[in-house]
């Protein structure tokens, strides 16, 4: 696993020094600690910094092809680069190292830009074609691995991380607002815009050619058409279930370095170390957590698991300086973040780094399988269908207003009365709260009023039929890459951790998305035969039959003890609500529902509180250019 970095410009006189893309690496060490590589070629700079995983005392990078023509800068894994340089040694190329890195410059020599549609990985990189004058930025399909880009004055700059780019172009710290106002939306800024206005990420599955001054970005790979294999019996998708898992997480077992396993206690992870402990030799290494309180605390499952199949079992009981850590991690989140949970996978990456280098996660099992409360209750709302449109839309539009804000099933009315489609964007968003209490500001809503428009879109134009899928290739393409993926990217990599993921192997996952949502989800259980495999491999009762949870923590208890006060302070001081963002009449009364407990208003408040955090603590030390008095002045056009 590694950090890159690079810098090319169009001019035919321009230069790039190696001084400057050794800036914009030092800003990735903890992403690389191992090793740092820098190619500077007249216009063209392209740097790395490297996590040794293969091929430990050859795999340094950039890498080249035979005569030094073609150049890259890779951040990943390629899982199946053994067949590939069989492949390629075929076709009479040359390796000079061990790494899965190289196939990737002799793969282009042969497919050009096609190249990526034979890896199979986690991959983001940077190829320098130097006969056509071309670079070329890859992010793989499910966006894995992160990759920025930024345009300025005919200079193509890119990293694994957006600080990377501040620290040589400083002047592009100027906030996106349109962007933030997604953030509070949704909790996460979605591809390919970020928090800031000339910088995108470029989305999963898509690739960037630069030549001559020009960008050109283009998808590669999209999810196929859901519900098109409908096998006849449960035996049958179970066994190619089984074996095609097993097979996406054995591949994941090859490194030069220890790995092991982040065990929250859940079926999904579970499974994982079941097939896990199938493949090894040896015991599979295990890292859990859980915390002192009862609710919260996950590691009485995870120990059922490590006991069931005998590993090495590793486990922490957090009890966090939470105003402290809280205020450390801000500081590695380039965009503010609104998912809680970056804190237990933080602590547990903190914790498998002490033993290992890689380790595999159970994520993506819940948007392949629908393993979410919200699609069992998405699909139970449908019922509300039969309810005319007319009286649905006299209900919002004459009546709902008259109601008082008190009145049990406020809420659920107005929901119940809008198409399903407009429902579930509402069910994953801010926007019920934005309605009923106001809390950000009508200047801050004004910088964008159609926040859900990109996200209808998506969920208007899945390839599927039934709402089931439809909602599912929707968090896939948004949910996953802007919230899951990010967590476990950034929060691995704070500790110098490789995460890898087999359940959004692609291949793996194009055999889920085929098959017929009754495999999914049946009779209201969720995750129907991904339950029944964990059941065959022997993953305890108690573990599949428990409350879904999660490497999760007790936010609400510490949203009223542990961190009230930093709550109510910063959310409250002048120099927060100054900002513009918020409506400080909405604030109040947000805090005053949570701590008077009429409604638990938690996952909200951290939403808040980590926004005003990321100015403070990464915003402010880069220099924004934000005005703090209007957030719409800010900035003009949009990103990405």
């Amino acid at each position: 696993m590694c950090g890159i970095a690079g810098m090319v410009q169009s001019r035919p006189e321009g230069t790039v020094s190696e001084a400057v893309i050794h800036r914009m690496c030092e800003t990735l060490v903890h992403r690389g600690p191992d090793d740092e590589g820098i190619f500077v070629k007249g216009g063209v700079g392209l740097g790395m910094r490297r996590l040794s995983i293969i091929d430990l005392p050859g795999g340094h990078q950039p890498v080249f092809n035979e005569d030094k023509t073609v150049c890259v800068v890779f951040n990943g894994e390629i899982y199946n680069f053994l067949e590939l340089r069989s492949e390629m040694e075929r076709r009479r190329h040359r390796f000079s190292t061990h790494s899965d890195t190289e196939v990737i410059v002799h793969l282009y020599e042969e497919y050009g830009a096609k190249c990526v549609q034979k890896l199979r990985g986690m991959f983001a990189f940077a190829l320098y074609d130097d006969h056509a004058g071309r670079i070329l930025l890859v992010r793989d399909r499910l966006g894995k691995k992160p990759l920025h880009y930024a345009v300025l004055n005919g200079t193509l700059l890119f990293a694994s991380e957006i600080k990377a780019i501040l620290a040589v172009r400083p002047e592009l710290a100027k906030v996106h607002p349109p962007a933030l106002l997604q953030y509070m939306y949704f909790g996460y800024v979605p591809d390919p815009a970020t928090a800031f206005e000339a910088i995108c990420k470029l989305p999963a599955g898509d690739l960037l050619e630069f030549e001559n001054g020009k960008v050109r970005v283009r998808q590669y790979w999209d999810l196929p058409e859901y519900g098109t294999h409908d096998p006849a019996s449960e035996e049958e998708v179970l066994e190619e279930l089984e074996q095609r898992l097993a097979e996406a997480v054995r591949i994941r077992m090859i490194a030069d370095v220890p790995l092991g396993v982040m065990l929250s206690g859940g079926t999904d992870s579970s499974t994982i170390v079941a097939l896990m402990a199938r493949a090894s030799s040896r015991p599979v290494k295990t890292f859990s957590i859980g915390f002192r309180h009862e609710d919260f605390n996950e590691a009485p499952y995870a120990r059922l698991v490590a006991q069931r199949f005998s590993t090495d079992h590793h486990e922490l009981i957090v009890e966090p300086d939470l105003v402290d850590t809280v205020t450390q991690l801000t500081e590695h989140l380039e965009e503010p973040f609104g998912d809680s949970s970056l804190l237990p996978m933080y602590f547990v990456s903190c914790l498998a780094r002490k033993h290992v280098k890689v380790a595999l996660t159970g994520d993506g099992g819940d948007e392949a399988f629908a393993g979410y409360d919200r699609y069992r209750m998405h699909l139970w709302e449908r019922s509300y269908e039969q309810i005319p449109g007319w009286a649905k839309q006299f209900y919002r539009e004459r009546l709902h207003r008259f109601v008082p804000y008190a009145t049990p099933g406020r809420n659920l009315a107005y929901s119940v009365s809008l198409p399903w489609q407009e429902r579930y964007l509402e069910g994953v968003s801010f926007a019920s709260f934005q309605r009923e209490m106001g809390v950000l500001s009508d200047d801050f809503v004004a910088a964008d009023g159609t926040p859900l428009a990109a996200f209808r879109a998506l969920l208007d134009n899945a390839p599927a039929h039934d709402p089931l899928s439809r909602v599912l290739y929707l968090d896939t393409k948004t949910y996953l890459p802007g919230d899951i993926l990010t967590k476990v990217d950034r929060m691995s990599m704070a500790a110098s951790l490789e995460a890898r993921v087999p359940m959004l192997d692609h291949v793996f996952l194009e055999w889920v998305t085929a098959l017929a949502p009754r495999w999914k989800m049946r009779n209201g259980s969720q995750k129907f035969i991904l339950r029944k495999l964990a059941a065959r491999v022997g993953v305890p009762k108690e573990v599949m039959n428990r409350p879904k949870r999660g490497f999760s923590l007790p936010l609400g208890q510490w949203m009223r003890h542990e961190l009230k006060e930093m709550v109510q302070t910063i959310l409250l001081e002048p120099r927060t609500l100054q900002r513009g963002y918020f409506n400080p009449a909405g604030v109040r009364k947000l805090l005053g529902e949570h701590f008077e407990r009429r409604r638990d208003h938690s996952a909200r408040l951290w939403r808040l509180l980590t926004f005003e955090l990321w100015h403070r603590n990464f915003l402010e030390r880069v220099g924004t250019t934000e005005k703090h008095s209007d957030p719409v002045a800010a900035v003009s056009g949009g990103a990405g």
